[in-house]
């Protein structure tokens, strides 16, 4: 389109004099020239300081069995992230990966067995040396239940089943048969070894250090558990595990729906609980979804849903500070579930579900959320193929992962977030002032590219990316060029701002 010289000459002189009349306008402000928002930053004005931990969970799933294809680079992966706090999860659908006793102990015999637990599980703690994590053997036994008929599991370790978990009410009333089974297992790990319930030693050789222990999974879903019930159940578990594991910390709830609200007034009232029982740390779930039309990224409104579980967390965190200020929050299982596959042609789909956990890091950051934890490391068809971090064929790291990737290396508890200011509806923006430095997070939250003018400050900063140009490969680095960056669809940014 061919325009005058004379209307470009009246459009800039018309700006040039607005911005005299306006110094926030002149730094680049939302009313600029070519009407692109303004970041604004006041380095010196601190409003949190962040004790957040970006994270993820590993779900145990066949893929991540010694001699899948993918073992090797997932858990090398998973090593050279080298993530704290770790949410490491046997659960329902693979009873035989999951369940260390599957049958009820006889007069004669009991049905201990590791084998086939035992080297996914030493290949994570492997993987996590030295890093704090967080255990959560969700499964309980399903003969510790009343049931119509006892329950059956696949012999194939790699069958899925989804009925389980059946009973809702336990076979010993005072939850004793309950505690032992978790405190056999755990000793498994951290005391060499256990002796059964006919008084036989079963040796391990293992003595790891636990640090976390998560109390059973989404309940009020499994076994369809009351809040009675479960605070019930999880006193027993703690009591019986910190017998064996004395310095083991403790996360409860695990809730698969956030909203509700009656389980965390009921749970985290000490009077509730046994004399003794430690409440240190609580967990919930959150999972957006792209709606009817999977495979179109316009009506992905991720963020949005997303602003809707923030309302929920600031209910919770108004019950936990009323009954049980000193307890920590672990928000473990963030993510996307899409109700069928029509998205697995658009790579994009991935830096959609990481901006949005971005997003939720930052805002979670800004609540005082202690743990922000993706899901999961491996999913695939049939299991949550929309969760997975890692391409589930050649295990490389997909941009979901590379997005924790980059907020790990470069944000985390005792980072400053400084007052910042971007009138965007698109991006989001937050400073800190890092152990390392002045750095800007930004977040493109639409499926289009959006621009925006950072202070004259970061002119020629570096600036590292995951977008849709980098797919699986790690961030990408770049230099600013002037002061405005364009941000690609659903792009997570950081900037290196230079200290004055």
């Amino acid at each position: 389109m061919f325009i005058p010289i004379q209307r470009i000459l009246v459009f800039l002189t018309a700006n040039v004099l607005l911005m005299l009349a306006d110094p926030f306008l002149a730094a680049g402000g939302a009313a600029s020239v070519l009407d692109v928002p303004q970041v604004a930053i006041n380095w010196t004005q601190t409003v949190f300081v962040s004790r957040s931990t970006p994270t993820l969970q590993v779900v145990v799933n066949p893929p991540l069995r010694r001699g899948s294809t993918i073992h090797d680079p997932v858990f090398a992966a998973l090593h050279d992230l080298g993530a704290e706090n770790v949410r490491y999860v046997p659960w329902l659908p693979y009873p035989r990966l999951a369940v260390a006793e599957l049958e009820p102990p006889t007069a004669t015999n009991t049905s201990w067995d590791f084998s086939l637990i035992d080297p996914m599980t030493i290949d994570f703690l492997d993987a996590t040396k030295g890093h704090r994590t967080i255990l959560n053997f969700s499964t309980m036994p399903a003969w510790l239940f009343k049931t119509p008929q006892p329950v059956t599991y696949p012999d194939d370790p790699n069958a899925p089943v989804w009925n389980y978990t059946q009973g809702t009410e336990l076979k010993d009333p005072t939850l004793k048969e309950l505690g032992d089974y978790y405190a056999r297992l755990v000793s498994w790990y951290v005391r060499g070894g256990f002796t059964d319930e006919l008084g036989v030693r079963h040796k391990s050789g293992h003595h790891y250090k636990i640090a976390w222990w998560e109390v059973l999974n989404e309940t009020e879903a499994e076994h369809t558990t009351t809040p009675q019930q479960y605070t019930e159940r999880y006193d027993a578990i703690v009591s019986a595990i910190h017998k064996v594991s004395p310095k083991t910390k403790f996360v409860g709830l695990a809730m698969a729906y956030a909203d509700r609200f009656n389980y965390y007034e009921y749970f985290l009232d000490p009077k509730n609980h046994r004399p003794g029982i430690p409440l240190d740390m609580i967990s919930y779930h959150f999972y957006a979804g792209p709606g009817s039309q999977a495979n179109n990224p316009a009506t992905w409104h991720f963020c949005e849903q997303a602003d809707q579980f923030l309302a929920t967390v600031r209910k919770i965190e108004t019950i936990r500070k009323r009954l049980s200020p000193s307890t920590k929050t672990d928000t473990d299982e963030l993510g996307v579930i899409a109700p069928d596959e029509s998205w697995q042609n658009l790579p994009v789909y991935w830096n959609a579900a990481g901006a949005m956990y971005a997003y939720l890091y930052v805002e979670l950051s800004k609540l005082g959320i202690e743990n922000v934890g993706e899901s999961q490391l491996v999913g695939y068809p049939t299991q949550f193929p929309s969760v997975s971090m890692v391409n589930w064929e050649t295990g490389k790291p997909n941009a979901r992962f590379r997005v924790l990737e980059l907020l790990k290396h470069n944000f985390g508890p005792g980072d400053r977030l400084v007052a910042t200011q971007l009138s965007s509806p698109e991006v989001a923006a937050q400073a800190y002032r890092t152990r390392a430095g002045r750095k800007l997070l930004l977040i493109n939250k639409s499926d289009t590219s959006v621009s925006v003018n950072l202070p004259s400050e970061d002119a020629g900063a570096r600036l590292d990316e995951v977008d849709t140009l980098t797919g699986e490969n790690p961030p990408q680095s770049s230099t600013v060029s002037g002061t405005q960056v364009t941000l690609p669809p659903f792009a997570v940014a950081v900037i290196f701002t230079p200290n004055p």
